[in-house]
C-alpha cells in the first residue's frame, strides 16, 4: 500500500462555468494525481474511485467486482444501518451471474446487430418527420423537445410495444423521473411507469404484437420479471440516447468546425458518433463492490468495499486518448467506455448508434445554419447529480 493516496470528497455536484462538457474540475485533478483515489462514503465507510481508464476498464471485466445493488453504498447519502434494497426481478443490470446470463441470454437475440441495422430505414423515417415539422415550426424551436426527446422515444415505444394513443402519457411519466424534479415527483413518476409497464405486460399476454415484450411470452420469465425487463429497456434506451442527441448538437454548436466537417463530409457520422460518446459519456459514474480483496493499481480494495467507475475521467484519459479535452470527429475513439464494458456492456448500443449516426447528419445536412438562439452559458442543464447528463431544453434557430 502506497503511502500518498489522493482523496476525494463528496461526488463534485457542478461543472465549471464556461465548461459544460468537461468533467467536474475536482475529478480531473483526482485523475492527474493518479487513476485511484480515496472516496469516504458518507457514514464513514470507506470507498474508492477510479478515474484512469485501464483501472475502470478492468474493474468492469473483473468478476471479483459485484454489480449487486445490495452490496452498493450511498455515494451522497449517509443511509445509516439502512441498506440498498436488491433489483427488482427483470433488472439484470444490477444483478451478478447467473441471474444477470439468464436475463441477458433472452434478451441477446433481441438486438443483434443486424436486426438493429434493419432499424436504421424507421429512425431514418421519423428523423425525416421531425425535421420536417421543425422546419414549419421554425425557425426558432425546443431541440430537445422537437428533435433529440421524439427520436429514441418513439423507437423505445415500438420495441416495447406501447399503443400509439397511449405514447403521449407514457412520455410524461418517464419525463417525470427523468426530468430532475423532487424525490417526490421522480417516485410518483416511476409508480406511474412500473403500474403501466405491467398492464402492458398483462395486455400482451392477451394480444401480443411484433415487440420485444410479446417475444419475451414463450420464455420463462414471469409478468414481474418481464415488468422489470421493460423498465430497464425503457431507462437504458430513452433518456440515455435523448441526452446524447441533445448534448452532442449543443457541443458541435460550440465547436463550428467540427459541426462544418460533418456538414461536409456526412460519411464521417460513424466516427463522430463514437467521438462524441467518448468526449460526453453522458452516464457518468457507476459502481461496483468488490466480493474479496482485490490488489488494483497498487492498492487492496477490501472485500465489501464499493468503488465508484467515473467513465467521463476515463474517457478522457490522455493516456488512452491523444489530446482528451478536444473533440475531434475524425478521431477514432473505439474502445472508450460510454457503454460499459464486459458482460454488463449496454445491450441496446446498437440502436444508440443508429440513432446517432442518422440524426446527426440528418439535422447538419437539413439546417446547416443551425445556432444555440441563447448565450452558451444560458443553456439549461442538467444537475450533475442526475443520473445522465444533458439538457433540460436547447433552444436553437437558423437562417430561412
Amino acid at each position: 500500500m502506497t503511502e500518498s493516496v489522493h482523496t476525494v470528497g463528496l461526488l463534485p455536484s457542478a461543472r465549471e462555468s464556461g465548461c459544460p462538457f468537461d468533467p467536474p474540475k475536482e475529478l480531473r485533478q483526482a485523475r492527474e494525481h493518479g487513476p485511484i483515489s480515496r472516496y469516504p462514503f458518507p457514514g464513514g465507510f470507506e470507498g474508492w474511485l477510479i478515474t484512469g481508464y485501464d483501472l475502470v476498464r478492468a474493474v468492469l471485466a473483473d468478476p471479483r467486482f459485484s454489480s449487486r445493488r445490495e452490496l452498493m453504498r450511498h455515494p451522497l447519502i449517509d443511509l445509516g444501518d439502512m441498506r440498498i434494497p436488491p433489483a427488482p426481478p427483470g433488472e439484470f443490470l444490477l444483478m451478478d451471474e447467473p441471474e444477470h446470463g439468464r436475463y441477458r441470454k433472452l434478451l441477446t437475440g433481441k438486438f443483434t446487430v443486424r436486426r438493429m441495422r434493419l432499424l436504421t430505414e424507421r429512425v431514418e423515417q421519423i428523423t425525416t418527420e421531425h425535421l420536417d415539422a421543425m422546419e414549419q415550426a421554425g425557425p426558432s424551436v425546443d431541440l430537445v423537445a422537437a428533435f433529440a426527446k421524439p427520436i429514441p422515444t418513439i423507437m423505445i415505444c415500438e420495441l416495447l410495444g406501447v399503443p400509439y394513443e397511449d405514447r403521449g402519457s407514457f412520455q410524461e411519466q418517464v419525463d417525470a423521473i427523468t426530468a430532475g424534479g423532487s424525490d417526490e415527483e421522480q417516485l410518483a413518476g416511476y409508480l406511474a411507469t412500473q403500474q403501466y409497464i405491467a398492464r402492458l405486460v398483462a395486455a400482451k399476454r392477451v394480444d401480443p404484437t411484433d415487440d420485444v415484450l410479446s417475444d419475451l411470452l414463450d420464455t420463462d420469465l414471469t409478468d414481474e420479471e418481464l415488468m422489470g425487463v421493460g423498465l430497464l429497456l425503457l431507462a437504458a434506451g430513452l433518456d440515455t440516447t435523448a441526452n446524447m442527441l441533445a448534448l452532442g448538437t449543443f457541443a458541435l454548436l460550440s465547436n463550428p468546425a467540427q459541426w462544418a466537417a460533418l456538414r461536409a463530409e456526412p460519411e464521417l457520422a460513424d466516427k463522430a458518433a463514437e467521438e462524441l460518446l467518448r468526449y460526453l459519456s453522458v452516464a457518468k459514474t457507476f459502481q461496483r463492490t468488490a466480493l474479496e480483496d482485490v490488489e488494483l493499481g497498487g492498492q487492496t480494495i477490501k472485500a465489501g468495499t464499493t468503488v465508484i467507475l467515473s467513465y467521463h475521467t476515463a474517457n478522457r484519459d490522455p493516456e488512452r486518448f491523444a489530446d482528451p479535452d478536444t473533440l475531434d470527429i475524425r478521431r477514432k475513439a473505439t474502445g472508450h467506455l460510454a457503454f460499459g464494458h464486459g458482460i454488463h456492456q449496454c445491450l441496446g448500443q446498437q440502436l444508440a448508434r443508429i440513432e446517432m449516426r442518422v440524426a446527426f447528419p440528418a439535422l447538419v445536412q437539413r439546417f446547416p445554419t443551425l445556432r444555440l438562439d441563447v448565450a452558451a452559458e444560458d443553456v439549461d442543464l442538467r444537475p450533475e447529480t442526475a443520473d445522465i447528463y444533458g439538457v433540460r431544453s436547447l433552444p436553437v434557430t437558423w437562417d430561412v
